[in-house]
């Protein structure tokens, strides 16, 4: 049985994104390698990996699209599940975090909230579902 393991996001700067995903969302480092082309974050039972698009061109022979705050996000979110959704968001943008949607209640209950990263990418920081 195949089991999801990893997602990695190709980025400008591994190590700064990596920074920053530790100040505006608490993760915590889990490695990095001595060149900073690729790093790994604690995020739960599916990694959150950062690669450089250096490393990205030594792994393929097509161009990826780079990712870019002044853009629209890619049609892709991650989604960060917290109990203290404004504190966590405001945290998120305080840190560098730009804000894409404000936080909402949603019909069924659950509070979201949408911020890109510092690489353009688009996540989702929510309140648990309530079922």
């Amino acid at each position: 049985m195949m089991k999801y393991g990893y997602t990695i996001l190709y980025v400008e700067n591994v190590k700064e994104t990596i920074n920053f995903y530790e100040k505006a969302f608490g993760f915590t480092s889990k490695f990095i390698t001595p060149e900073n082309d690729y790093g790994e974050l604690i995020s739960g039972e599916t990694t959150i990996a950062f690669a450089s698009y250096e490393l990205g061109k030594s792994n393929f022979k097509k161009e990826l699209i780079k990712a870019n705050t002044s853009n629209k996000p890619f049609g892709i979110e991650m989604v960060f599940v917290t109990e203290n959704i404004e504190a966590d968001y405001k945290k998120a943008i305080d840190m560098g975090a730009i804000e894409f949607e404000p936080i909402k209640e949603k019909p069924w209950g659950q509070k979201v909230g949408y911020v890109k990263d510092i690489n353009g990418f688009l996540i989702e920081i929510c309140s648990p579902m309530k079922v």
